[in-house]
């Protein structure tokens, strides 16, 4: 894929951008649902007040808990102020919830101009998030580029018809066939959209 089309950048936060240790195993253990339940779409399904409020409640201590001890993934950092001086509009679509993205930007200071949460639109795979950046940008979607780590971030630039890419890890490989391009470290999507 040729990335010099993209105009813009959006990135995904907790696995792409940052390692925040969101342990999701331990975070169905301690709501009792099967691990690898996918959280959002299981609790939209629950009906009685107490118990959503009980489920978002360890959701929700999970997110900050990770905001807290979150890290810059290696070259990603460096990446975002190159892009920067190119003058290129950043933003960040994440599923987590608005105070916990906050946290971790406030914290390691992420440059990027625009950040979207769970609170601001449809969760991913849904693409409204994705299309909302493209309409305030003004901005062809295949002129944007959505970078993520997990399948739901290619399911949404796919649903919005945006280019996609998979920042690989030992756990994602098998995704890859669902990403418009791959990349191992950041070094490498900064020497392709310097292109």
């Amino acid at each position: 894929m040729v990335l010099s089309a993209v105009k813009a950048v959006v990135f995904d936060l907790d696995g792409t951008l940052v390692d925040s240790a969101l342990d999701f195993a331990s975070m169905c253990d301690d709501i009792g649902w099967p691990r690898g339940s996918a959280l959002l779409e299981q609790l939209a399904l629950v009906e009685d007040a107490a118990e959503h409020q009980r489920i978002t409640q360890i959701i929700c201590h999970h997110e900050m808990q990770g905001a807290k001890y979150a890290s810059w993934m290696p070259g990603a950092r460096e990446c975002l102020q190159r892009l920067n001086e190119l003058k290129m509009p950043l933003a960040i679509l994440t599923r987590n919830m608005r105070s916990a993205t906050q946290l971790t930007i406030e914290r390691l200071k992420i440059p990027v101009q625009r950040v979207i949460t769970r609170e601001d639109c449809a969760a991913k795979p849904d693409p409204e998030g994705l299309l909302l950046l493209a309409n305030e940008l003004k901005l062809p979607v295949q002129n944007m580029l959505y970078v993520g780590d997990y399948i739901y971030d290619l399911q949404a630039a796919s649903n919005a018809g945006m280019p996609s890419c998979l920042y690989l890890n030992e756990y994602n490989t098998h995704f890859s066939a669902h990403a418009s391009w791959t990349f191992h470290h950041f070094d490498e999507l900064t020497a392709a959209l310097m292109l």
